[in-house]
Formats: C-alpha cells, sequence, structure tokens
C-alpha cells in the first residue's frame, strides 16, 4: 500500500515539474528588426503559448556576435531584414535546418530555403520612384531602362555595395545572365547623376529636391515617409513621385524578404520553431506586415490599405536561394564597373 502511495507521489511530483518545464519555456532571439515592430507580436505569442521570449535588438554585427559566440551562443533564433544576411549565415554555417508542415504550408517555397535553413515572413518589392512631372508616363517601366540613354545624368542610387542593390544585381545575373547584368550595371552607373550615396529615403527626397528624376527604391519607405509625423516635410519628398512597379510585362518585379532562421546553437529548438510557425500565421503576418509597410508572405493575408494603395503588382517568382548564391558575384562586378566612383569609367 505503501508503494503506491509513493509512486502516486512520485508522479504527481513529475507532472508538477513538466508543467514548471513547459512555463518556463522560453526562446532566446537575435533580431535585426527593432522592437517597435517585434513587441506586438512576441507578446502575442508569449499570451498564447507561455513561451517568454528574449530578445536581443542587433542593427549590426549579428554574424560576427554569433561566431564569436561559437556553440556557447545563447540565441535560438534570427530575425533579419534581408536576403543577404540570411546567406550570410548559411555560407558562415550558423543556422541548422528544420522542416514544418505548417511553414511550407505557409510560405511559399520561392521565400524559403530549400534544406529548411531559413524562412522568409515579409516580403518588400525594389521599385522605381519617379517625379510626378519630370517622367512622363511609360518613360521608366523596367530596371533595364534605368541603364537606356535617355536617363543619362538622371538616376539616384545609394552604394551600389548596399545589399538591396547588391541583392537587385544577383537577381540580374540570376535571370539574364552575367554579361547582360554587367552591362546593366555599367549603364546604371553612366546614367547617375550624383555619386551613390544616402539611404532608399535620400534618394527621393533628392528627386523632389531636383537632383535628378529617378532612383530604385523597397516599397516600405514610401509609406515610411507618407506617414511620418515627425518629420512632416518627407510628406512632400513621398507626394512628389509615382512609385512604378518594374517588369510588369515580363519576369516581374524582384522582391526580396525579411526572414528567420534556428541558429546552429540553439538550445530551445522547439520553441524557436514554434515562434516561426505563429510569425507566418494569419494574424501574425498581418500584424508583421502592417507594422512596416510590406507584405505578407502568406497568400490572402489582407494589405495594409496604405499598402493596397498603392496597386497590385506581378512579382518575380526565382527561388530567393537561388539569387543569394549570386551575390557574391554581385559585388565584385560592382567592383569591377567602379559603381561608387563618379570617374567615367
Amino acid at each position: 500500500m505503501k508503494s503506491k502511495y509513493l509512486f502516486a507521489a512520485a508522479l504527481i511530483l513529475t507532472v508538477t515539474f513538466a508543467s514548471l518545464n513547459a512555463s518556463a519555456a522560453e526562446v532566446n532571439l537575435y533580431s535585426a528588426r527593432q522592437a517597435f515592430l517585434m513587441t506586438p507580436l512576441l507578446d502575442a505569442f508569449t499570451q498564447k503559448t507561455g513561451i517568454k521570449v528574449n530578445m536581443v535588438y542587433l542593427k549590426k554585427g549579428m554574424q560576427e556576435r554569433l561566431k564569436a559566440e561559437g556553440a556557447n551562443s545563447p540565441a535560438d533564433l534570427v530575425l533579419t531584414s534581408d536576403i543577404g544576411n540570411l546567406h550570410n549565415l548559411v555560407k558562415a554555417g550558423l543556422l541548422q535546418a528544420t522542416q514544418s508542415p505548417a511553414l511550407e504550408k505557409n510560405i511559399p517555397s520561392q521565400f524559403r530555403h530549400p534544406q529548411g535553413l531559413w524562412f522568409g515572413l515579409t516580403t518588400r518589392a525594389r521599385v522605381i520612384f519617379a517625379h510626378k512631372d519630370r517622367v512622363k508616363p511609360g518613360e521608366v517601366t523596367t530596371y533595364e531602362d534605368l541603364a537606356k540613354p535617355h536617363m543619362k545624368g538622371r538616376v539616384c542610387t545609394r552604394s551600389g555595395k548596399h545589399m538591396y542593390n547588391v541583392s537587385l544585381l544577383a537577381w540580374m545575373i540570376a535571370s539574364r545572365g552575367e554579361t547582360a547584368a554587367e552591362a546593366w550595371a555599367r549603364g546604371l552607373k553612366a546614367n547617375l547623376a550624383r555619386k551613390p550615396q544616402g539611404n532608399d529615403r535620400a534618394q527621393i527626397k533628392a528627386v523632389y529636391q531636383g537632383e535628378c528624376d529617378v532612383a530604385p527604391g523597397n516599397t516600405y519607405y514610401m509609406g515610411k515617409m507618407q506617414t511620418n509625423e515627425k518629420s512632416p516635410v518627407q510628406k512632400k519628398w513621398s507626394a512628389a513621385v509615382n512609385l512604378i512597379f518594374p517588369n510588369q510585362n515580363g519576369r516581374g518585379t524582384h522582391v526580396n524578404i525579411s526572414g528567420a532562421g534556428l541558429t546552429k546553437s540553439a538550445k530551445n529548438k522547439a520553441a524557436a520553431l514554434k515562434l516561426i510557425e505563429f510569425l507566418s500565421s494569419d494574424a501574425a503576418q498581418k500584424i508583421y506586415a502592417e507594422g512596416n509597410f510590406e507584405y505578407p508572405v502568406k497568400a490572402g493575408v489582407k494589405l495594409h490599405p496604405l499598402v493596397a494603395a498603392w496597386g497590385k503588382f506581378k512579382p518575380d517568382t526565382t527561388d530567393l536561394a537561388k539569387v543569394s548564391e549570386h551575390r557574391a558575384q554581385a559585388t565584385r562586378m560592382m567592383d569591377r564597373v567602379r559603381f561608387n566612383t563618379m570617374d567615367g569609367s
């Protein structure tokens, strides 16, 4: 009889400890995405699952930190704002593969790594911002138009070595081949109105001020400027340009992603995977995309009204994993054409 009581007591203790462990589940997150965007999502995840998320915001140096920490890194999961960062983490051997039927269902194949090393969570299009008066309708409808003679001295852009432009050139290589891509890069450089500088917002400001007529940029910058109460002048910048989705009669507009991946050192793999799955769900996708004026990766999720107002567009469907394989080649190409100089070469 006594043994039965002991067995029952042991069983109760086991269940109690299991419950405590379950309630104590957590995820350690290194995020390149800021707290204002992530906090509502992470709070909703914790409320739904009971899993606590410890987030460290890393604007720069995520790869270096993970390398330095090695197997002792506390990070279970990373969030980045560009396919380039995810690709670099893969090449450095810092991410591990995982599988999930939910992620395969929610995220189109072109927005996830074929071995499950990373998963896209939002998308943004690399569009052309064109001055409403100085650029005639139909004058610029493709990326290729930016490199044509009629655009001489009319283009502004940020550094050719920035990840957004490297990704665009890598996409050009993947879709048109190295020779055509280099010819485009040289033509684009020849048409620059000034030395590459500043961020995407600075290019739209330059268009507004008359330094140039067109500039490539990410869609979400339009939303940020249109709603900027801290710096209302940016509303004037955005009002001066049309947002053009390039190559709509061809392969479509180049899109990039923000995404997530499990670290090689993850100690809380199951909980981290639950967080990625949550971020790919309908409710989270709406909040996540709206927070930065981006597009959900999951089909059927309602867009922010401002984003919807920009119009529907045809995105290119090339696998970003294939595009990212050309990033090093694109970087070398930018060096070869001396893109960031104004020396006429």
